[in-house]
């Protein structure tokens, strides 16, 4: 088989096959490389590789055609048959020159995203997994061509043939579709000759090992159906030929059998193993949190997909399967529009859209709108919409965790005072608590509702009335609990910061500025505050919390830390660790503080912010350590502790600040509500964001890169073929 090898590897280079295969190839390649890697600053190789598919229809035939067709027409066949080499190792030994050959160009493009990271963070998982599935099917491609050269001796006829076949595996998912949505035994059939569908997980992060066991199974087919073409033909001759015939053909069989249950064994791995996410972002997996809740379920949940089963979104079905394999209460049931045009009428009597989920359980069900499963932003310059997320994990547990919760907690929004409002993104973590969040204007009622489990008083810009206050109080007496933010606003408010006086909190004057260049984001007032561990913070613990604008607290036993730094050099640090808890308490009244976010040491506050003529810390300033977050713990007689979460920015709970830290705010404000409703804020699962950094290319990055592997490596190994064949004609 090596004596085979080599004679084929020599005859690919000594002519220009072997060099034009790779020319073509590699340039087609390098010309796209060039517009969405260098040009568009892709940072993986996924388009590419999907874009120059197509032309393996065309560069296979090329190798191919010749390979044993040339050997029938010129009677060389014979030689080769007569050798002491089986046939199966002259036809692997061919196929294994040109699969080389073919590897050769992968290995080129295997350079390139090395080449892209000088620019910027590289996927080089996806980007490898992406090229794994393209040579995979190259070299699939290549068995299949060299079976048809096996049938034949013109190597038109066999380039021809081969491009048919290779044509009507790359469009089977089609044809299957045009001849049934619904799928039957005809598709089934024909989709194992499916040449193009094991692809696209590969191209879309994930390393398919149910495609790797079809493409290698599929070549070892072909090879072996090339093996017995010839066999067949050496024996047409003889007596035997009857005999053979039949030993050939149960063979063959025996072959197929083998191929479809390698496969069957390969569709009932576990999901985990079947489909193994590489995407930096984990789009296609589900985080242990919801693993955890699903392994806890105890009643059965049917998740209704409003869509056909093979035409369905492939992202969605894969976060389906996983959801399936992670609990047995957990089955998928998937609703054809087309054949259940009113099933959704069971559920709601709104119109929803296809690829729309419903999910049920024995108490309730919840309906997921297909635009909910993905993050969408629009473009204000261009009034264009881009998908920017991807949120079916979240959408889906949230959706389980409220079909089998018993009970759906109410939170109350104070408006009527000009109050910040909630980003969507803070509103979406609610709604994932499964928490119901309604609007409450203070003058339209005499008092809380009973069944408020919370308040959020989000930095109202107008102060609040005597009566409301009050009504805030007589709430938080009986047990209440409150989210309550603070703004700088430049004007006095008594009555909200009643409030805060009632359990001993001030706000001091002014606006913090962070003196450490390592605790703000471009300019001083925008402080990062890395959270304190208690139970709401406990998804971002040592995480940043960006705090624009904002303003300090105090209490108690901070003043009286402050008071006795003063006297006897004790620094806060130092009588904080005289507290084994790590909180401070009042010893009059009983209330507990506990610290969530602090500004350095070097932090600074500037008394009148309209009227400051530097950013710099000047006489007369506050020095810190400020206090921005704060719990704080009261008792009640007969009720339990009346609970607050008091910080001190007017934007922490937007969307643009929640951003600039990967969405720390948004979790935390979803932590902090999880204590007063019971519910649990490590199920809240974030929207898996789309966005990745581009590659910032240089000009003449561009035109290196570009020229190198879009102009001239192509040309060269061109050149290099015509010059080798035209030597060897001269001689």
């Amino acid at each position: 088989m090596k004596a085979i090898f080599k004679r084929e590897w020599k005859a690919l280079f000594q002519s220009v096959t072997g060099w034009l295969f790779l020319a073509i190839t590699l340039g087609l390649f390098g010309l796209y490389f060039y517009v969405y890697n260098l040009r568009y600053g892709y940072p993986y190789l996924a388009n590419t590789l999907s874009s120059i598919v197509f032309i393996q229809m065309i560069t296979v035939p090329i190798l191919t055609m010749r390979i044993l067709a040339e050997e029938r027409k010129n009677k060389t066949d014979q030689l080769l048959l007569t050798a002491p080499v089986s046939v199966g190792r002259i036809v692997f030994g061919k196929y294994l020159a040109m699969a080389a050959v073919f590897t050769i160009a992968a290995a080129i493009m295997a350079i390139t995203p090395l080449c892209l990271q000088p620019f910027g963070k590289v996927a080089l998982g996806e980007s490898y997994v992406s090229l794994l599935g393209y040579w995979l099917f190259g070299l699939a491609c290549i068995a299949i061509g060299t079976f048809v050269s096996s049938l034949t001796e013109s190597q038109v006829i066999s380039a021809v043939l081969t491009f048919g076949l290779l044509f009507l595996g790359y469009m089977m998912n089609g044809i299957c579709g045009l001849i049934s949505t619904e799928g039957n035994l005809l598709t089934t059939i024909l989709s194992c000759y499916d040449l193009s569908g094991g692809m696209n997980n590969f191209f879309n992060g994930i390393l398919d090992i149910q495609a790797v066991i079809y493409y290698l199974s599929l070549t070892l087919l072909f090879l072996f159906l090339s093996a017995q073409s010839i066999q067949k033909r050496r024996w047409s001759i003889s007596s035997k030929k009857l005999k053979l015939g039949v030993f050939s053909t149960s063979f063959v069989a025996l072959a197929l059998a083998a191929v479809v249950a390698v496969n069957l064994v390969g569709t009932q791995l576990p999901d985990a193993v079947k489909h193994m996410d590489v995407t930096s972002q984990k789009l296609y997996s589900i985080t242990e949190d919801t693993r955890t809740m699903l392994k806890g379920l105890k009643e059965d949940i049917t998740i209704y997909v409003l869509s056909n089963e093979k035409s369905g979104d492939e992202m969605v079905k894969k976060t389906l399967e996983r959801y399936q394999s992670g609990s047995e209460h957990i089955s998928v049931v998937y609703k054809d529009p087309a054949v259940y045009p009113s099933f959704y009428t069971n559920y709601t009597d709104s119109s929803i859209s296809e690829g729309s989920l419903i999910v049920e359980s024995g108490k309730r069900s919840k309906v997921i709108s297909y635009n909910d499963l993905y993050e969408i932003a629009m473009d204000y310059t261009t009034y264009s919409q881009s998908v920017t997320g991807y949120d079916a994990e979240g959408q889906i547990s949230s959706a389980i965790a409220y079909v089998t919760s018993e009970e759906m907690p109410v939170v109350y929004q104070i408006t009527g005072h000009e109050e910040q409002p909630l980003g969507s993104t803070f509103t979406d973590a609610v709604g994932k608590l499964n928490v119901t969040l309604e609007s409450l204007n203070l003058l339209e009622v005499d008092a809380i509702p009973e069944d408020a489990a919370a308040l959020v008083i989000n930095a109202p810009a107008k102060d609040l009335s005597t009566d409301d206050a009050a009504k805030v109080l007589d709430y938080l007496n009986k047990g209440g609990k409150a989210v309550l933010s603070v703004g700088y606003t430049g004007t006095d408010m008594p009555n909200y910061e009643s409030i805060l006086a009632a359990y001993q909190v001030q706000v001091e004057d002014g606006v913090l500025m962070e003196g450490d260049r390592s605790s703000f984001y471009q300019m001083p007032y925008h402080i990062l505050a890395k959270a304190s561990y208690d139970a709401a913070t406990a998804q971002v613990s040592g995480d940043y919390i960006f705090m624009p604008y904002a303003r300090g607290l105090s209490y108690p036993a901070k003043n009286q830390e402050d008071a006795a730094e003063e006297e006897t050099g004790e620094s806060q640090e130092d009588a904080a660790e005289e507290d084994a808890e790590g909180d401070s308490q009042d010893t009059e009244s009983s209330i507990t503080y506990k610290e969530l976010l602090s500004t350095s040491d070097n932090a600074y506050a500037k008394a009148d912010p309209q009227q400051m003529t530097t950013y710099d810390k000047e006489e007369g300033d506050a020095e810190g350590p400020f206090v921005m977050g704060l719990h704080v713990s009261a008792p009640v007689e007969g009720a339990e502790n009346a609970e607050l979460y008091i910080f001190g920015s007017d934007s922490i709970f937007t969307d643009e600040v929640s951003q600039m830290v990967y969405g720390s705010n948004a979790s935390l404000f979803a932590g902090v509500l999880s204590q007063f409703t019971g519910t649990d804020s490590a199920s809240v699962v974030p929207v898996k964001s789309y966005d990745y950094e581009m590659l910032t290319i240089h000009q003449a990055g561009v035109l290196l890169l570009g020229l190198g592997f879009a102009i001239l490596t192509p040309l060269v190994l061109l050149a290099l073929g015509i010059v080798i064949w035209a030597r060897r004609r001269r001689w």
